[in-house]
């Protein structure tokens, strides 16, 4: 993880400085003092360098997710899939507010973004559909998860502004309460 990060947090530095199009791949390997094979076995492309690693989940959060758990409450269990994922890859507030700079400079990284956000959206709403059965709408399914990345969008922006020092968790964990109470 601290490798990709490291290889991350060039892509963007170099993207922010120069442009997309303005850095070679060797350029971010040496940037990121790695081997080009090395960087090629993180990141197959440029803009999956800029956007970072998706945070792989532990299969037992999956199965615990899958079997109904852990709360019981499928907007609860997913916020605790988001908590994990949030976990895994600890994003500071200095490479959050340069990666949010990158996405506004530069149309091809953020309609990647985008993409990305689908493909996830679509696998999550698999899990959800396994979890709830067949009979369960997808069109809630799909609403469920862009309602928590909203949230997580928030808790992003809100976290860059915040001078207290949290971390991103507790900045999500503090927003989906808001969002719980505006929904109730």
């Amino acid at each position: 993880m601290e490798t990709a990060h490291r290889i991350t947090v060039c892509a963007q530095r170099l993207t922010e400085e120069r442009g997309l199009d303005g850095f070679t791949m060797d350029e971010l390997a040496e940037a990121a003092e790695v081997s080009r094979r090395t960087l090629f076995n993180y990141f197959p492309s440029k803009i999956d360098a800029i956007l970072g690693a998706v945070p792989e989940l532990p299969e037992e959060s999956i199965d615990a997710f899958r079997a109904g758990g852990p709360h019981g409450n499928l907007l609860e269990d997913l916020a605790e899939l988001a908590r994990t994922a949030l976990a895994v890859k600890q994003a500071d507030r200095v490479t959050i507010e340069q990666g949010r700079r990158v996405l506004a400079q530069e149309p091809r990284v953020l309609a990647a973004a985008h993409q990305r956000f689908e493909l996830i959206t679509m696998r999550f709403t698999d899990l959800v559909l396994e979890r709830e059965g067949s009979g369960f709408d997808p069109d809630r399914a799909a609403l469920a998860l862009r309602l928590l990345n909203a949230v997580l969008d928030h808790s992003l922006g809100t976290l860059v502004d915040d001078d207290n020092g949290r971390m991103l968790a507790e900045v999500f964990d503090a927003q989906l309460r808001i969002a719980r109470d505006l929904l109730s």
